[in-house]
């Protein structure tokens, strides 16, 4: 039995310094505020095509924090599935919405705005990666006390600003709305252990590279499922994106290829090279 508390206690001990949680938990925060504080200023296509360009920051924040060294398809990858995603977005068929269309202004500071998402989503997987690398940590571990940390300064953002009592009195007044805050909880506490789970596994270029094509994967669906029709540039857009991932996954897998074993004058195998 104590060695099971023992275990327990073990699981649940901070394996970083509490600062480094925190550091996830602000630029979160930050991130979110971000998101939804721009759709003031601008319209949501434009938000949308902007998410596009979530593996720029991600590859200048690996380099900063964590030295990573891209090559040339690195950056040729991350420029052609922005370019793809932005042409998707930008032309769509009939009478759908674009962001040239009119709508919310596109100020100055909602392009701000967008500009700080992406540099705070960017650190965020960026420095979830780097802890997930540089310490012995369970998925678990970091969702706890990022969660933790992320409560404690939201919280406390609410009785700074007087928020707190105006929300739970709109709970009080609204209580039905109890059972949708359950439901995006827990659609949202699942989701972070797939993101982390993700992050840990593949690295978060990887999965910068899943949430940018995931918005055209998105679209796409919702153009087959409501029977939309997709435009002419929609399929450059579509064949951009899709075959550079592809070729990607094609040129990986032959580098990896072992290469193939010398034969001797018998037709027998060798693993020692002869000599010249």
């Amino acid at each position: 039995m104590s060695c099971e508390r023992q275990v327990s206690k073990k699981a649940l001990d901070p394996v970083a310094p509490i600062y480094k949680y925190c550091l996830i938990s602000i630029s979160n925060i930050l991130t979110t505020t971000c998101q939804y504080e721009a759709l003031k200023y601008v319209s949501f296509p434009v938000q949308t095509l902007a998410k596009c360009a979530k593996m720029i920051p991600v590859m200048v924040w690996g380099t900063m924090i964590m030295q990573k060294r891209y090559v040339g398809p690195d950056y040729l990858l991350a420029f052609l599935v922005t370019v793809g995603c932005s042409i998707f977005i930008l032309f769509p068929a009939g009478t759908d919405i674009s962001p040239y269309s009119r709508g919310r202004e596109n100020t100055v500071w909602g392009v701000s705005l967008m500009v700080g998402y992406l540099g705070f989503d960017g650190f965020t997987s960026t420095f979830q990666d780097k802890l997930f690398k540089g310490y012995d940590m369970e998925i678990h571990n970091q969702i706890f006390y990022t969660t933790v940390c992320s409560c404690l300064l939201s919280f406390t953002g609410l009785i700074l600003q007087g928020h707190l009592l105006p929300a739970i009195d709109f709970v009080y007044r609204h209580n039905d709305c109890f059972f949708d805050v359950a439901l995006l909880s827990a659609v949202a506490t699942a989701s972070q252990f797939f993101i982390s789970y993700t992050i840990r596994a593949f690295g978060s270029l990887t999965f910068a590279t899943i949430m940018t094509t995931r918005q055209l994967v998105s679209i796409m669906l919702s153009c087959v499922w409501f029977s939309h029709p997709l435009s002419w540039e929609q399929w450059i857009g579509a064949v951009i994106v899709f075959g550079s991932l592809y070729s990607k996954n094609l040129m990986k897998k032959a580098s990896q290829k072992p290469p193939p074993p010398e034969h001797t004058l018998d037709g027998a195998s060798s693993p020692v090279k002869a000599l010249p």
